[in-house]
Order: C-alpha cells, then sequence, then structure tokens
C-alpha cells in the first residue's frame, strides 16, 4: 500500500501547491490513501468549510489538524458532521470532532487515521501518550495499518512518541513546526518516522509568514500584522509504502517538490 502524507497547507499558496501538484504525485507513487494536515488552510490559520470542500475536490481523503483548527468558530459546529477531518484525540471529549477514523482504500483495505497534540509549549491538554494506549486497548485488531498525525512544537517529545509507538502503529507523522526535517526512518519494529513533514505553501517565507514580517518580530519583539507569504509555492510531504498484511513501514521517502509556475494562482479566491 502507498499512502501519501502532505505537510501543513497554509493558505492559498499551499492550496495552489496541492491543487498544482498533488495530482501528478498520486499517480507517479501509485497513491492508495492521502492525508493532509490542513489546520492552516483558511487564510494561513485555521480552517473553513470552503477550504476544507478544496481539499478534498484536490484529492485528499483524510484531513488531519492541531490546535489551529479552533480558530474560525463557525466552522466548529461541523466538526461533528464531516467525517472525514480530525481534531486532536487528546482533547476533552465533549468538544468538537474526533480524533480518530478508519477509512478504505479504492481497494477495500481498512486505514485508521490518529491525531495527537503534543503538550510541551502547547496546551496542557491530555496526555498523548496515555490517550494512543487507551485508544489502542479498543482498537480493531483486523486494521493492520494505522497512520498517527502528531502534531507538536517540541523534537523530544515528538521523537519520544515515535519510539514508544514503535511497532504498535504504522507510522508516527510530525507536524506543527513547518519545517521539513532530515530524520525520516523506520524504526527497528517497523514504525516510519518523521520529526516534521514539513509546509505546504511559500518556500520563501518563515513558516508561511512573510520574511520581512518575522524578521520584524524577532528584531523589535513588538506586534507585527500577520501577513501570508506567497513566492514560490511548494509541496512537502512523505510517501511511506507499507505492508497490508503486518501494517509495517516498508518504504518511505521525504517529498519536496516547488511548483516551479505562479500562473493561476488567484489571490481573489475567498478561502
Amino acid at each position: 500500500m502507498n499512502i501519501l502524507f502532505v505537510g501543513d497547507i497554509v493558505g492559498k499558496p499551499g492550496k495552489f501547491a496541492t491543487h498544482t501538484l498533488l495530482p501528478k504525485l498520486k499517480k507517479e507513487y501509485q497513491i492508495d490513501l492521502c492525508i493532509a494536515n490542513g489546520e492552516n488552510v483558511s487564510g494561513g490559520k485555521g480552517i473553513s468549510e470552503r477550504s476544507l470542500k478544496k481539499l478534498f475536490h484536490y484529492g485528499i481523503d483524510v484531513v488531519t489538524s492541531g490546535n489551529h483548527i479552533w480558530h474560525h468558530r463557525d466552522y466548529q459546529k461541523y466538526l461533528n458532521s464531516e467525517a472525514k477531518i480530525l481534531r486532536p484525540l487528546n482533547y476533552p471529549p465533549q468538544v468538537p470532532g474526533r480524533g480518530i477514523l478508519t477509512v478504505k482504500t479504492a481497494n477495500g483495505v481498512p486505514v485508521t487515521v490518529m491525531n495527537f497534540q503534543g503538550r510541551t509549549y502547547l496546551f496542557d491538554i491530555d496526555c498523548p501518550f496515555q490517550t494512543f494506549l487507551r485508544e489502542m486497548e479498543k482498537r480493531d485488531p483486523s486494521v493492520k495499518v494505522i497512520i498517527i498525525d502528531f502534531h507538536a512544537e517540541a523534537t523530544s517529545e515528538k521523537l519520544a512518541f515515535g519510539y514508544f509507538a514503535d511497532g504498535k502503529v504504522s507510522a508516527v507523522i510530525g507536524t506543527h513546526t513547518h519545517v521539513q526535517t532530515a530524520d525520516a526512518r523506520i524504526f527497528p519494529q517497523g514504525t516510519g518516522y518523521i520529526t516534521d513533514v514539513g509546509m505546504t505553501g511559500s518556500f520563501d517565507s518563515v513558516i508561511g509568514v512573510v520574511k520581512e514580517k518575522a524578521i520584524q518580530k524577532f528584531l523589535y519583539n513588538m506586534p507585527v500584522p500577520f501577513e501570508l507569504a506567497k513566492e514560490n509555492p511548494c509541496l512537502q510531504g512523505l510517501f511511506l509504502t507499507i505492508d497490508e498484511s503486518s501494517g509495517k513501514t516498508t518504504a518511505l521517502e521525504r517529498i519536496f517538490r516547488p511548483v516551479g509556475i505562479t500562473e493561476g494562482f488567484d489571490e481573489s479566491d475567498p478561502d
């Protein structure tokens, strides 16, 4: 089974890169299932119903998220009705949405996708490690392929969770920091891993923000208006080959693809 995980899609440049490159990548790598983190797809922070529909139209099967899923309050009501978007599982169960789902590929192979959020430098929600253990006790043993989006700030927390989940799931894929790391690997018991899968958006930016604005913020430590960068849109992600019978990752490859063009990038299109 071939799975593509697309790194955090940021605003219109990220949607443009996804729309332009995803069909080619799916054909080139013969993708059976495509997952993407979409928590920053609408205006660079949060997600709207309109943007979510676009992601599905582009060919993404499951959308994961993180702490910015709550940014657009008017969208929260859709989290219970839209089956293929996840919020972190370790938020209180009373909040909208779900943190786990199982989908089937075109060949009928079930794949479970889980979404967790780290706690270091982020909100003090439930422990992702303990939540993971509780969820694994309830899992259907017939589903062998399990993909986790671990949305966290600290690389140490991500790496610790990867080792913790080794042999229990097919892959642990880090998101949130928007900088693709060079440590993609397969752990000893067959779990694929990367600390951060990267960002789909403007590569000539500071994690998606206009670089001059980010420099100004660090230089003067004063509030600076958020401004989404547009230059050099690219798609970053992780390609995994997973054995369907064992659920183990057998191969993986980091993906970095620049669009190379900006024709067709409609900045007036609303998010």
